[in-house]
């Protein structure tokens, strides 16, 4: 049987509803509401507001959300991992409400990261075992955990469920934004050295609980090109062997003309500072482990239609596997 596996940063994919509350004037069973009635938010002990560093997280704009679901339609792949959800509510109602149910299986485990961003996975395939790593840590630092977005763990089952065709390790590592104000090359040394520490955790994590027979994929949004020297700990890691899938993808339409173009189509990510050429890098991985590197039959990336993005500042990407 053929299986598309994919990848997709959803750039914020907040809920829409903004606060919790128990308001007096509306209580079970009430058909009508009051027009002009006020409400009294006053007491922080009815209401959860949701922010962050100060400020109130806002839902994804309807437009937004409606152009990542439309490519997500597009693709139509059979397992789709996805970053940047806030919880599994938010998942679940995107699922149902705008991929017409097409996703029946959906997971995300809650993480720790303090922006309320997660990681998750949408699937067409039964789901078998699921494990979060968000507790792992990395030596010398046994308390604190490496992954704020988790290393998440699924098995991909087979439509009867009586095998398990492989499981993917969905994660999100460190990006390379510094808060304003704490910009300095020491601060941008310790986000990349963060992410070589998750890079490490992730590879010691794969060797844990798979044999060099097994059938997995390692995908996500790793905030690196697979040449950089941070990512080096696990797509570098020999015992692991693992092959990018995304080595040579096709375009589901050519990319946007620009001065200069991208070196390759193997990018996913485009980042434009002021005064400076575009830089096109393939941020969004997929690396198959050797068993199923030789059972892979095609790599796509879905281009954006306009040099910010169309939905996401990540272009999504997927690769065909016959089983």
């Amino acid at each position: 049987m053929d299986v598309t596996v994919g990848t997709f940063n959803l750039n914020n994919l907040f809920s829409r509803f903004n606060f919790q509350a128990e308001i007096d004037a509306i209580v079970e069973g009430d058909t009508e509401v009051e027009l002009g009635v006020t409400y009294d938010f006053s007491d922080p002990t009815k209401y959860r507001l949701r922010t962050f560093q100060g400020k109130l997280v806002k839902a994804k704009p309807a437009a937004e959300r409606r152009t990542i679901a439309d490519r997500i339609l597009a693709m139509d792949v059979d397992v789709l991992a996805v970053q940047e959800v806030e919880d599994v509510g938010t998942l679940r109602r995107f699922a149902a409400e705008e991929l017409d149910g097409r996703y029946p299986y959906r997971i995300l485990v809650e993480g720790n990261d303090p922006r309320l961003i997660d990681v998750g996975v949408l699937s067409k395939l039964p789901l078998g075992g699921i494990t979060s790593w968000q507790a792992a840590v990395f030596e010398p630092d046994p308390v604190r955990p490496i992954f704020s977005r988790d290393f998440l763990q699924v098995d991909v089952l087979d439509p009867g469920r009586t095998r398990r065709l492989f499981t993917v390790f969905n994660t999100h590592l460190k990006s390379h934004f510094v808060p304003f104000g704490e910009e300095s090359s020491m601060a941008h040394a310790l986000a990349n050295e963060v992410r070589r520490r998750q890079a490490a955790t992730a590879a010691s994590i794969v060797k844990a609980v798979t044999r060099p027979d097994s059938a997995y994929v390692i995908v996500g949004d790793m905030n690196d090109p697979p040449d950089s020297e941070w990512m080096a700990p696990l797509v570098g890691d020999a015992e692991l062997g693992l092959v990018n899938g995304l080595a040579d993808p096709t375009e589901t339409r050519p990319a946007k003309p620009d001065a200069p173009p991208p070196p390759s189509p193997a990018w996913t990510h485009r980042f434009k500072e002021s005064g400076q050429p575009a830089r096109y890098e393939l941020y969004d991985h997929v690396w198959l482990s050797p068993s199923l590197a030789t059972k892979q039959a095609g790599a796509w990336i879905d281009r954006r239609t306009k040099h910010g993005g169309d939905g996401s500042d990540h272009d999504p990407a997927w690769v065909k596997l016959s089983i």
